[in-house]
């Protein structure tokens, strides 16, 4: 009887071809140990003032971190960099969603790159208030500018702080200085009526909007116009040319309705294509005009000052707060009175106002 051949089965998987190692291990192993590292504050100090973008990094994470441990490493890295800032103009820009903020501040940042500066974009994400996570996107959007060498952008979640701002902006700035970056641009979340606290941090406020969106009387109506240093007047290209020319020409004259500035500047009206790159240069113009003016009359250094009186106030209003909800006494009683005040056994005035008489007699003890 002949022998049954037997064939290979024609699912049978073939061994395939061993690639080279192309990645070195040593590099790998470099990397790996440095990520792990933890540094130290003189670290990040030294990181940062030598220019370093992946110090500035982690010294922004380390101080927008709520942790209480790292509060006090945060503090000693403002502190040393503190007599490094100050170098720098900070610009804030605001709009309504869909008005192009993102794409306006990359052409923006390259045209300022373009001309020698230093540009950090702290952009705030908005969180949501039901999953309490942001997106992140922006260094997606500045796809160009993120390559640059002379810029830096870094992404921050709003988190439940008020005003279009992150809880932490106003440190990131004070290191991005230290960094040796001149121009610093704030981009808001664009939320409209709350979106006054960036006014309090920057030296020229500026507001995007578009033509034919009926925002020239909601504009009016939020009051935000009456901050405002400069208007511009995006996505003026195309079809939408006459329409922006029109829209400068009524917010211009909305513009005489409001009182002079204490600054002494008259707020101006210009139209841009951020998408064709027209009109970037007039915006320039006119911030260095404001610039000029201000620091002549003496308003730029008076606004600086009462600036960081403000900042002063904030950080203790957030410091206080931070304090009461991580002490463990409040933490214990916080959740026994939000049922007592859901089940109406108190009020939520006697509940807050005992938990505050535990918080003040346990900070004496």
């Amino acid at each position: 009887m002949a022998q049954k051949k037997t064939h290979p089965s024609a699912l049978k998987e073939n061994d395939g071809i061993t690639q080279p190692e192309i990645i070195s291990t040593s590099s790998v192993a470099k990397i790996q140990s440095f990520r792990k590292k933890i540094p130290s504050a003189d670290d990040l100090v030294n990181g940062i003032l030598s220019g370093n973008k992946t110090a500035l990094s982690r010294a922004i994470t380390l101080v927008e971190s709520t942790n209480i441990a790292h509060l006090e490493k945060a503090n000693e890295v403002i502190k040393a960099c503190l007599p490094h800032a100050n170098k720098s103009v900070r610009v804030g820009i605001t709009g309504v969603p869909g008005v192009g903020k993102s794409t306006f501040i990359e052409v923006f940042g390259k045209y300022l790159t373009g001309l020698g500066k230093k540009v950090a974009v702290l952009a705030v994400d908005p969180s949501s208030s039901i999953s309490h996570g942001s997106i992140l996107g922006d260094k997606t959007r500045m796809e160009e500018l993120v390559k640059d060498e002379n810029a830096f952008i870094r992404p921050s979640a709003s988190g439940e702080s008020l005003g279009g701002v992150a809880r932490k902006t106003r440190e990131s700035i004070i290191l991005c200085e230290a960094c040796g970056f001149d121009t610093i641009l704030i981009e808001t979340v664009g939320v409209g009526q709350s979106e006054t606290a960036v006014h309090s941090m920057v030296d020229f406020f500026l507001l995007l909007n578009l033509a034919g969106a009926g925002d020239e009387l909601q504009g009016i109506k939020r009051g935000i116009m009456e901050m405002a240093d400069a208007i511009v007047i995006n996505k003026a290209d195309g079809d939408n040319i006459k329409r922006a020319q029109l829209a400068k020409t009524e917010y211009n004259r909305a513009l005489h309705l409001f009182p002079m500035k204490s600054s002494g500047w008259s707020p101006k009206v210009t139209t841009c294509s951020a998408l064709s790159n027209e009109g970037i240069d007039d915006v320039w113009n006119t911030i260095t005009d404001y610039f000029t003016l201000t620091r002549e009359n003496g308003y730029f250094d008076k606004k600086r000052n009462e600036q960081n009186q403000y900042w002063l106030l904030e950080t203790i209003n957030e410091q206080l707060k931070t304090n009461f909800y991580n002490h463990p006494a409040i933490q214990r009683l916080l959740e026994e009175n939000k049922k007592a005040v859901q089940n109406s056994e108190i009020s939520p005035f006697a509940a807050a106002q005992s938990l505050l008489n535990l918080y003040q007699n346990k900070n004496k003890d």
